[in-house]
Formats: structure tokens, C-alpha cells, sequence
């Protein structure tokens, strides 16, 4: 299981960064071929026939580079993230979820509501990937291509079938995590991974308010209180009281 897992962290974050890094492409030489033209027409104008022909021979060079596949790629690896993400997130419990009315029934009853729930979206899931693969095997028979990339289609939308039985799965095992444990994933979206809260005790005795400002830039740093580890030396004596008067006797 922990080897399925993997793959499949593996594949969204393959996908995600092969399609961020296509887009950064696609866009740069864009506009290089703009900058490079302005350049050869502003040249041109100020009779600079050096700064010309480098600008031409810039623009051709790039111009060479043929991206006009980049949309289309990056469009299909961005539907294969969602399917496969999707999947990845009913393993991770990140999908938005109303449980206002759910949380306020009794255990059972809750956890009544909660099967039936993860068993629905496993049914309903399960459909779409019988439905997928049943789209797919026509579209192979019709022998369709992709308009830019000249692959099968059927390659394509194989992402339907495959990525909605996973989900299926996943559904099936939270199912059946739940039923013998009680328990479903749940993700804090507040937390990072290898960060802790305070893990030098630096903010003791200084309250949210008091902290923010401590490190606040914006804030004169003899406006706001020290933390106790900053203090030097031992605290300061009390006040000497102040001497009785004889007629107070």
C-alpha cells in the first residue's frame, strides 16, 4: 500500500512540476520573440545594421523553437493531476466537507452517516470509472488524434477510468479504516512539516499580541517587552516601601 502511495505522490508532483516549468517556457520565449523583434525594428530605425542582424538572427534562432504543443500538453497533464489529486485527497482527508450537523449527532448515528457517505462516493466514483472505461474503448475504436500532439485520444482521456477507480479505492479504504478504527484522516492546514510551534519556549509570559509586536518590524523595538531569555542578569530588586508615618500608629 505504502508503494501505491508513493507512486502516486509521485505522479502529481511530476505532473505539476513538468507542467509549471512547460508554462514558464512557453511564456519566456513569447516574449523573447517580442523583445527581440522590437529590438531588430528600434535598430532598424536608428540605422545600427550590428544590432540589427544580432536581433534577427535572435528572433529566428527562437522562433525555431516550436511550442505550439506546449497548451495542449500542458492542459492534459493538468487534468491527469485533478483525477489523480482528487484521489490523493479523499487518502489525505483534504476535501472540503459541511459536517456541521453530522458532528452534533450521537456517536452511532454519526458513524452511520459517515459509511454511508464514503460508501456513496465510492459507488458514485465507481461509476464513472466503469463509464470512463467504456468512453475510452470507443474513442480508441474511432482512432481520433490530438489536434497539436498527434497522440491517441484514447491515451488522453484514459485519465477518466483510471484516476476515478482510484478514488473509488480510496473511498473503500477510508470506509474501512472508519469501521474498524473510528477514525478518518484529517489534515491541519495550519501545520508544516518540520516546523514546530516554539520549540525554545522564546515566547514565555508573552501573550499572541505582545509576540506579534515583539517581531514586528514595524514596531520600535523599546515600545515592547522582552522575552524572558533576552533579560540579562538577575531581575531587579523590589522598591523599597515607603516609611511609616508615627501618627498611622
Amino acid at each position: 500500500m505504502k508503494v501505491l502511495d508513493r507512486l502516486e505522490e509521485i505522479l502529481i508532483a511530476t505532473l505539476i512540476a513538468a507542467a509549471t516549468l512547460l508554462i514558464f517556457v512557453s511564456v519566456a520565449q513569447r516574449y523573447s520573440l517580442d523583445l527581440a523583434a522590437s529590438t531588430m525594428r528600434w535598430a532598424r530605425g536608428h540605422e545600427m545594421d550590428g544590432l540589427a542582424a544580432f536581433a534577427r538572427s535572435a528572433f529566428m534562432t527562437i522562433k525555431s523553437v516550436n511550442l505550439i504543443w506546449a497548451q495542449e500538453l500542458t492542459i492534459i497533464m493538468f487534468v491527469w493531476m485533478a483525477k489523480f489529486g482528487a484521489a490523493y485527497g479523499v487518502r489525505t482527508g483534504i476535501h472540503v466537507g459541511i459536517d456541521v450537523l453530522i458532528n452534533r449527532l450521537k456517536p452511532r448515528a454519526r458513524g452511520f452517516f459517515i459509511l454511508f457517505g464514503l460508501l456513496a462516493g465510492a459507488l458514485f466514483t465507481g461509476i464513472i470509472a466503469a463509464m470512463g472505461a467504456k468512453f475510452v474503448y470507443h474513442v480508441r475504436l474511432a482512432s481520433s488524434f490530438s489536434p497539436d500532439l498527434g497522440i491517441p485520444q484514447w491515451i488522453v482521456y484514459l485519465a477518466i477510468p483510471l484516476g476515478s477507480a482510484l478514488m473509488c479505492f480510496r473511498f473503500l479504504q477510508v470506509a474501512w479504516s472508519f469501521w474498524h478504527t473510528g477514525e478518518l484522516p484529517h489534515h491541519d492546514h495550519g501545520h508544516v512539516d518540520g516546523i514546530t510551534d516554539d520549540p525554545e519556549g522564546l515566547a514565555d509570559g508573552v501573550d499572541p499580541v505582545g509576540e506579534a509586536m515583539r517581531d514586528s518590524p514595524l514596531t520600535p523595538r523599546d515600545m515592547v517587552s522582552e522575552r524572558p531569555s533576552e533579560r540579562r542578569g538577575p531581575p531587579p530588586p523590589p522598591p523599597p516601601a515607603p516609611p511609616s508615618d508615627p501618627k498611622d500608629r
